[in-house]
Parts: C-alpha cells; structure tokens; sequence
C-alpha cells in the first residue's frame, strides 16, 4: 500500500487557494456580535455535546440559505444549482460538557432511510438516523462551514487540522498514523463570529477543554450535488 506523502504548505495563498490546497481557510466577522448573541438565546442550553437536525429549525435554515454563507462556500462547490445545506449540527463544549475528538474524517452523510444504491456504504445509525458513506467524488464536492459564536483557542477545544489530507480520498488507519507522524498539526484558533470552512475529508481532531470558556460552534455541511432518485437528505 502506498501511503500518501503530505504536501509542503505555502503559507502566501488566496481563500480559494487555501481551501483547495490545505483544505480548510477562515473567513473572519461571517457573523456580528449581535448575530452570535441571538444564535445563542435561539439555541438555547444543550443537554449533552449538541444538538443535531437543526436545517428543521426555521431559523437555522434561513442563515443555512442566506446570500451571504451561500457567497461563502459557492465558489468551493461544483453545482449547477445553488448549494445545498444537508445537515447542522451545534456544538456546545464547555467544562461541564467536555470531550475530545481523536483524529478522523467526516465520511457520512444524513439520510431518510436506507437504500440498495450502487457505491452507497457501509450504512450505519446514529442517533436514529441512517447515515451512510456517498462515493468518494461526492465527499470531495462538499465543504462545512462551522460558525464560531465563542472565541475559540488551545485552551477551550479549538479545531485541529493536518493541513492536505483532504486530497487523497478516504485514508486508512495506517495513512492517518503517517499524517499524524508527517505532518504539523494546526490549530484553528478563531474569534466568536469567525467561520471556519473545511473539507469532510480533511484529517481533523479536538481536544478536551482545560478551562471555564465555552466553545459553541454551529456546524453547517452543504453539497454540491443531487442524491441518486429515491434517496432524500434527512434534513432540510
């Protein structure tokens, strides 16, 4: 098996350079203070590490669709349609919630209900709903924006990416080992009302937070595609 060897970063890059190069970028001020505010009072306390299924929130849906996210993450898709928003989720990390993330790719998507379809699996359930693994071309014609509404450092679970994983497809075990090895991690470090995008496919890891800051992220994944007839998102 051949594994992968990691890129060398070029640290002069434009958005959209950074994004298809490195696979991840931030777009700073995406939200007001206000913004972030009323996110926060509409979302509420969470019982656990978050909340999911939130594109069924009327309110989470519009800024899902708004101009100026769909601005955002258009000139990363390949879609003859604007892009679609197909899953939210909101995270809310804190020293009573608290829990890491071991290094992983986002490999699922949400849908209503299981399907015999070509190139379509492993299936699995979470949380009641099916997910399942699309083929490889259709994870590359994704990106995720998560939406800070807290300051984010080392010390409250701020994101941590392998810089160019996300261009070699779905790795093994022993590849991310040799990302881990080869790579210098980074950590995006982000002010409330930043928008961090990223790849599904980029290697991607938190770690527990070590103070009293909160850390909610509202995590947004839109597709550049249609799913196969018969096969509907889960939300939206």
């Amino acid at each position: 098996m051949t594994i992968p060897v990691p890129p060398p970063i070029r640290l002069e890059l434009s958005p959209l350079e950074k994004i298809r190069d490195h696979g991840y970028g931030i777009a700073p001020s995406a939200l007001s203070p206000d913004e972030c505010a009323e996110l926060i009072a509409n979302l509420g306390p969470t019982s656990g590490p978050g909340r999911r299924a939130l594109l069924n929130d009327e309110r989470i849906s519009s800024l899902a669709r708004s101009s100026r996210l769909l601005a955002l993450v258009a000139p990363h898709l390949q879609c003859e349609h604007a892009p679609r928003p197909v899953r939210a989720i909101y995270f809310n990390k804190s020293s009573d919630t608290n829990w890491l993330v071991a290094w992983h790719q986002d490999l699922t998507i949400c849908v209503q209900e299981k399907m015999d379809v070509d190139g379509f699996g492993p299936w699995s359930v979470k949380h009641d709903v099916p997910h399942v693994q699309p083929p490889i071309a259709m994870l590359e014609n994704m990106i995720t924006i998560r939406l800070h509404l807290d300051d984010a450092d080392e010390t409250n679970g701020a994101l941590k990416v392998l810089p160019g994983s996300h261009a070699h497809g779905r790795l093994s075990a022993e590849a991310i080992q040799h990302w881990r090895q080869h790579t210098p991690e980074h950590l995006c470090t982000a002010r409330a009302g930043d928008a961090l995008l990223m790849r599904p496919l980029l290697l991607h890891a938190s770690g527990r937070s070590t103070s009293d800051k909160q850390r909610r992220v509202l995590h947004i994944e839109y597709a550049g595609y249609d799913l196969p007839t018969g096969m509907q998102w889960a939300e939206g």
